[in-house]
């Protein structure tokens, strides 16, 4: 079976839609009255679905969850939800220089298709099955889809692949006025020529101001591409830059790690800038608050930094200044809590930034380094390296430390570099809070004897953890009323022993491996997407912040996991909620199941959408349109 890095994860996307007036899709089979679409909501609960129990839902994505809808009026309405598929990263619907290629395709600098070769006699184009984020745009009267595809799994031969540009697709899609369905207009791959093409694009954002913010993780590690030509990131890098300008000297590390913002124009031309004063980290996510100038963002991986910016201007992000958080435990219960204090790593501009990476600025300009303890030198931890380093900064190269080597530099300043796989972000504008997913609650949040630094000390739970932030104001001067105070444990996961009988390692009637999380305001509801190996189905949840409910709404394929996940993403008067599925069947082989037969199980996976060869783009329906909600 094929194996995708551990660190890498992607997954098919899912939509809710619902009209209004049409508050139901035709296909949806709902028996509501028009009067009904017409009149305001009060409240929305959803219902659980089942975990999947036979191999034929277990092989599909697909919902059987429900939700009461309650009227102002006091009458009440139980309506399904639904799921309709809209595109596979393997579909034929990008035009690209006059030919028709597939969702997932990378392209390179010059705008052709990247050719996997790896078996010599039968050339073809390499395809994602890991599509991530969804932002749905709109411009020029019409409605767009920006998604990302992070990563191949493998090669035709059957190898893993080794720093394969990524991509992102522009799709436009229509709605049908009569049950508000969406389908597929027309496609195209989005150009990063500009910024030196795309690195391993994980979650994203909408912002406020209708653009889409992406990221790229897993940022190379500067220091072992300089000094280690045997080195992973020596050897991704370098085959970067040969698959996508074609010349392994345009290698450069600090390329990659920022954030990408994709603006379409209203002729339906997308457009990418990448955030360079935003700092270079493992970008997971960037997650704008309501005050349009500050941003927390997601750093996965393991020994990782939470991090805020705060924008000079409102819907600006081209300069700022850069946080980074010392986290002070309080409790160890319940997924932990503890206090947040923010350390000032500096002030800069895009184009400031830019400058120093086009100069040619290397690791060894920025950092003196030693072998063991050493006066004047400072022992850290970071997911950079994964080893303890002893760095000093070089005079006069503060900035460069804080904007290139952003984790390293906090570090150094005493922030807290010991989170693992934290992964979505997420806003309540209302109640002031903000939402954050540790997909693992492991290696370094744990109590670790004989570390340089111990902030956290919580108990293992593989199954993780999604916190709450309370956004309580400015703290040491910072020009912000959003600033994240303190963190505590809101939806926990439960390990399991021992695997039951679908091979579940954790509770499958609780979340397990948090990672794309959006919030909805007007249904007080959290959305989390699943993206762990430890439910063999992964699901996308609902869990209602003032009632405490969660309830399941969505099940992938086996070994698929739910990513790609956005709240209130509409069009006219239909609400949708965009998420992923990616390289479904992945780990089915190390599975202890004995409730189906696992070999049938496998068997059906390859007859129907096959094992690891696509992810997949769709959307529920059902949901009601926010316009009754809002009045």
């Amino acid at each position: 079976m094929r194996k995708k890095p551990v660190t890498l994860g992607l997954s098919l996307a899912i939509m809710a839609s619902s009209a209004f007036p049409a508050i139901a899709s035709a296909a949806s089979n709902d028996q509501t009255s028009p009067l009904d679409n017409l009149k305001p909501v009060q409240s929305v609960e959803f219902n659980s679905m089942k975990a999947p129990s036979t191999i034929e839902n277990m092989v599909k994505n697909y919902t059987e969850a429900t939700m009461k809808i309650t009227y102002k009026d006091g009458s009440v309405k139980e309506k399904p939800l639904n799921y309709h598929s809209l595109f596979l990263s393997k579909d034929k619907i990008v035009e690209n220089k006059g030919e028709m290629i597939a969702a997932g395709t990378p392209i390179d600098a010059k705008g052709n298709p990247i050719v996997d070769r790896s078996v010599p006699d039968q050339p073809s184009n390499f395809v994602s099955d890991a599509p991530d984020s969804n932002s749905l745009l709109h411009a020029g009267g019409k409605s767009f889809i920006v998604s990302h595809y992070e990563y191949d799994s493998q090669d035709n031969a059957g190898n893993k692949i080794s720093g394969l540009p990524a991509s992102m697709t522009l799709t436009q899609v229509d709605r049908n006025q009569d049950n508000g369905e969406l389908t597929v207009n027309n496609a195209k791959k989005i150009d990063f020529s500009n910024v030196n093409g795309l690195w391993i694009p994980c979650n994203g954002s909408t912002s406020p101001w209708g653009t889409h913010l992406g990221s790229e993780e897993y940022e190379p590690d500067a220091r072992a591409f300089e000094t280690n030509p045997t080195s992973q990131a020596h050897k991704d890098v370098s085959n970067f830059a040969n698959y996508y300008f074609g010349d392994k000297s345009k290698a450069n590390p600090y390329f990659y790690g920022w954030i990408p913002e994709i603006s379409v124009d209203s002729s339906g031309n997308a457009s990418a800038v990448k955030h360079y004063s935003t700092g270079r980290f493992s970008h997971e996510v960037m997650q704008v608050l309501p005050d349009n100038k500050t941003a927390l963002f997601g750093d996965d991986g393991g020994n990782t930094m939470m991090f805020m910016y705060v924008a000079d201007e409102e819907k600006d992000f081209s300069a700022g200044t850069l946080y980074a958080a010392k986290f002070d435990q309080t409790s160890s219960e319940n997924g932990g809590a503890g206090d947040l204090k923010w350390i000032k790593l500096g002030h800069a501009s895009d184009k400031e930034v830019k400058s120093i990476i086009d100069k040619g600025t290397k690791f060894s300009d920025i950092f003196d380094t030693a072998s063991e303890p050493t006066d004047g030198y400072k022992a850290v931890k970071t997911a950079a390296s994964k080893n303890v380093e002893y760095l000093k900064v070089k005079p006069g190269m503060e900035k460069a430390a804080a904007f290139l080597e952003s984790r390293r530099y906090g570090a150094l300043l005493g922030a807290t570099s010991e989170f693992n796989k934290m992964e979505g972000i997420a806003v309540n504008k209302k109640d002031k809070k903000a939402y954050v997913a540790m997909s693992y609650v492991e290696g370094s949040m744990k109590k670790e004897e004989g570390s340089i630094r111990d902030d956290i000390q919580l108990p293992e739970r593989k199954s993780g953890v999604t916190y709450q932030l309370d956004l309580s104001g400015s703290q040491n001067d910072i020009d912000s009323d959003y600033v994240p105070s303190a963190m505590k444990g809101l939806v926990v996961g439960q390990d399991l022993p021992k695997p039951d009988a679908y091979g579940n390692t954790a509770d499958p009637n609780k979340v397990a491996g948090p990672d794309n999380i959006s919030f909805s305001d007007d249904l007080n509801t959290l959305f989390i997407g699943e993206d762990s190996s430890h439910h063999t189905n992964n699901f996308v949840w609902a869990y209602n912040v003032k009632t405490k409910k969660l309830s399941r709404i969505l099940s992938v394929p086996a070994g698929a996991e739910a990513t790609g996940l956005r709240a209130d993403a509409d069009v006219e008067d239909s609400r949708y909620i965009l998420s992923n599925f990616q390289h479904p069947g992945e780990d089915l082989d190390g599975k202890q199941i004995t409730a189906v037969d696992k070999a049938k199980l496998e068997e059906e996976m390859k007859r129907t959408i096959g094992i690891m060869e696509t992810g997949g783009v769709g959307y529920l329906s059902g949901l009601p349109s926010p316009n009754p909600l809002s009045k």
